[in-house]
């Protein structure tokens, strides 16, 4: 399934439109403890552990949203946001994009 930023897919006929479709992931408080118990990952003000932790919820949320999409009856989506939140010291990943029929 083709996933862009872009409105458009560029050799492709955007054919029809199935709606608006979102994934979500949201990391527990544990995450926050996690990097400070791996603080000798810290180098030059980076965190290896919390860089991973994001890396596998924008995954987790992108996952999500191909699959709505498809679910959608969509084989790709365009116009694709990511969005990060904490929220009562949790981090929510969220993304989110038009589904389409593309040729």
């Amino acid at each position: 399934m083709i996933v862009t930023t872009t409105p458009t897919i560029e050799g492709k006929t955007i054919e029809s439109y199935h709606g608006v479709v979102a994934g979500e992931a949201i990391l527990g408080a544990n995450i926050f403890r996690d990097v400070f118990a791996h603080i000798t990952d810290i180098v030059g003000g980076r965190s290896g552990a919390y860089e991973k932790s994001l890396m596998e919820a924008r995954s987790t949320a992108l996952r999500e949203l191909e699959e709505r999409a498809a679910e959608a009856g969509g084989n790709a989506v365009v116009g694709v946001d990511l969005d990060y939140e904490v929220i009562n010291n949790m981090l929510m990943v969220s993304a989110s994009g038009t589904a389409v029929t593309a040729r």
